[in-house]
């Protein structure tokens, strides 16, 4: 079999390896389909995440494929069953397990980083992670359910409802699987993007997008909502600037949607939250409940995946995949065809 194997900044090498040990009790092996690559991934290429991920591994975690294998005791699956994974692993025993919120687990194992992922021909995991996909759904699409989950936890972190207008600041692909679950919804949604290509694919899904750097974001909010402002803002773009748009653009009690990774501390205009009573929600991850509604918006089509996914590679060229997604230049979201590797 194949694995694409992270050794180091800018080091993706495709490895032929010997075929894995058979599944042990309570494992499933998977023969993996399609792995996306995410913003995640690319911070891993750059060497940005060696305090983590530890080479040479195995990464990749936004996936689908098929069951190969059941280990011993594995009930209710059948080989050949279309799946996917949800990729955290919670200790059970943290304050924030106890307290029933293992996603958000302080010592996570976030799989695909914090332990070998799905970028590899065959791929065994605990069976309970695994999660049952429409046998109709195309498998390509399929992988969009991990980013999807991550947008459905989202909207559910800030009460989304029909009545609501939406702030998206940052249209790239966690950004849009947001606009479009708020869409579904009921709620107005604006998303705020520099970018012509991404914002070109907004407008594709039906959801209006503009240009910070040529609108008075706010002021055009104001227009929309007769003078009120928006009642929900997500910041997604992990820009300073971002962060000060989403909370100028908000109403009185309105939320505020922490989604990126900042990694170092933002300016924040407190006194507007004090004035106008606004609510801070940060939102990591997803639960079981979110992935598995993730997979069904996916299966009746809610999730735009065909516009989303701007290019499949082959798993021979597993390099270029991570250079497309650098280059941000009319690119989405890229996916590597894993199925090439299987022997």
């Amino acid at each position: 079999m194949r694995a694409a194997t992270y050794h180091g900044a800018r080091t993706i090498v495709l490895d032929e390896r010997p075929p894995p040990a058979p599944p042990g009790p309570g494992q499933i092996q998977i023969a993996v389909a399609y792995t996306g690559i995410c913003g995640t991934d690319l911070h891993i290429f750059h060497g940005d995440m060696d305090a983590r991920v530890q080479p040479p591994t195995v990464i990749g975690h936004e996936m689908s494929g098929r069951i190969a294998a059941l280990g011993a005791g594995t009930t209710g699956w059948e080989i050949g069953a279309p799946v996917t994974v949800m990729p955290t692993r919670s200790c059970g025993g943290c304050a924030a397990c106890r307290r029933g919120l293992a996603h958000i687990c302080h010592r996570l194992d976030f799989i695909g980083i914090d332990s070998p992922g799905a970028m590899q021909s065959l791929w065994t995991v605990p069976a309970d992670l695994v999660i049952a996909l429409p046998r109709g759904l195309p498998l390509e699409f399929a992988t969009l359910a991990e980013p999807a989950a991550v947008a459905v936890h989202d909207v559910r972190r800030a009460r989304v409802t029909g009545d609501d207008f939406v702030v998206v600041v940052g249209g790239g692909p966690v950004g849009l699987l947001i606009a479009a679950v708020a869409t579904r919804e009921g709620a107005r949604v604006l998303v705020v993007e520099p970018d012509p290509f991404r914002r070109s694919v907004s407008m594709q899904i039906g959801i209006e997008a503009i240009d910070p750097r040529h609108h008075d974001v706010s002021a055009f909010v104001a227009d929309r909502t007769d003078g009120a402002g928006a009642d929900v803002a997500f910041e997604v773009s992990g820009a300073t600037d971002g962060v000060t748009t989403a909370v100028d653009v908000l109403t009185t009690r309105g939320r505020l949607i922490m989604v990126a990774i900042h990694p170092k501390p933002r300016e924040v205009n407190l006194h507007r939250f004090f004035w106008r009573e606004l609510e801070l929600l940060g939102a990591r991850l997803y639960e079981r409940s979110d992935f598995e509604e993730a997979v069904g918006l996916v299966a009746e089509g809610a999730i735009p995946a065909k516009q989303l996914i701007s290019r499949v590679q082959p798993f021979e060229d597993v390099a270029a995949a991570f250079e497309a997604l650098e280059s941000r230049g009319g690119v989405m979201k890229v996916l590597v065809d894993c199925r090439d590797g299987v022997r």
